[in-house]
């Protein structure tokens, strides 16, 4: 059975749709201005359009995404736009920064040409923090909260391709698994996260610390030389050594082996060097830094 409402019927249920929903229903001229906002947008934490002043749909955009939202309303008015919902972030009247999505519609005349335009507009703002924390989840060590192995080759790979030069730096905790046996994986689990937060510590805030094992640590240095590297290193592995940390109910010193190679060619080369230096660093007897042998080679 089909329904057919009149105009007034029509106008009635838009008026009901617009009174209940959370979502925003603007309504706005060629130029931009809202000459109509459902209740949502106060309720969303903005103020209500003055007419006497007025308000355009971009005062409801943050500036730097001003851009984006003004092309999309543009696109809608020429009919030229595939109706995709546009995200961007909002500051509200309180000064808080909101994530919302607006999707817009032209509106016509009897001729078709457009006098206007109807939108849209709803928060994501539950949807971005999920979103957040999913990345955290896949990208975020959860006992030292520094980057995983996913991000460290993910970030590497964009250095290498983006030909940023810079170095890696591997550090490995010496007898790490000596350590777990004898006084237990808590105090294994204390030791990595003294050792994570000396790295916080002491190395640069440009600096990109990862966690990519068990015992195993890999810094990308970004626009450094292998020597400004090695002196950054070596005052991390000297550093460590000098103290006795105070890890559960024990006391005892706690050390490292790194090695730093230049950032290379290929995420392949430029890992495999600097696990060869780790290698050397460890088969020479541990709590030192090695640098990659033949530096000249690794750019062509």
């Amino acid at each position: 059975m089909g329904m057919n409402f009149t105009l007034q019927e029509s106008s009635a249920i838009c008026g009901l749709l617009a009174e209940s929903t959370s979502d925003i229903i603007l309504k706005s001229d060629l130029a931009g201005n809202i000459v109509y906002a459902s209740p949502g947008l106060e309720k969303q934490g903005f103020r209500m359009p003055d007419i006497r002043v007025g308000m355009r749909l971009l005062d409801l955009v943050a500036p730097e995404a001003r851009k984006g939202v003004e092309r999309a309303y543009s696109d809608a008015l020429a009919g030229s736009n595939s109706g995709d919902w546009v995200e961007f972030p909002a500051i509200t009247s309180d000064d808080r920064q909101c994530w919302f999505e607006i999707q817009t519609r032209a509106l016509k005349n009897d001729n078709g040409e457009p006098y206007g335009a109807v939108s849209i507009m709803r928060s994501i703002d539950q949807r971005r923090n999920l979103e957040q924390q999913l990345f955290a989840a896949t990208y975020t060590d959860p006992l030292t909260k520094l980057t995983n192995r996913a991000a460290f080759v993910s970030m590497l790979e964009h250095m290498i391709e983006k030909d940023m030069d810079g170095c890696l730096a591997l550090f490995s905790i010496d007898f790490f698994r000596t350590i777990n046996m004898q006084y237990g994986q808590s105090t294994g689990d204390e030791v990595l996260v003294v050792f994570s937060d000396l790295l916080r510590e002491m190395l640069r805030s440009d600096d990109l610390i990862s966690r990519i094992g068990s015992e195993r640590f890999a810094v990308l240095l970004p626009r450094t030389s292998p020597q400004e590297a090695e002196a950054i290193c070596s005052r991390v592995i000297n550093t460590l050594a000098e103290l006795r940390q105070s890890v559960g109910e024990s006391r005892f010193a706690i050390t490292a082996s790194a090695s730093v190679a230049r950032i290379g060619v290929s995420l392949d080369s430029t890992i495999e060097r600097a696990e060869m230096a780790l290698f050397v660093a460890k088969t020479k007897g541990r709590n030192r830094l090695e640098m990659e042998k033949a530096l000249q080679k690794v750019r062509h």
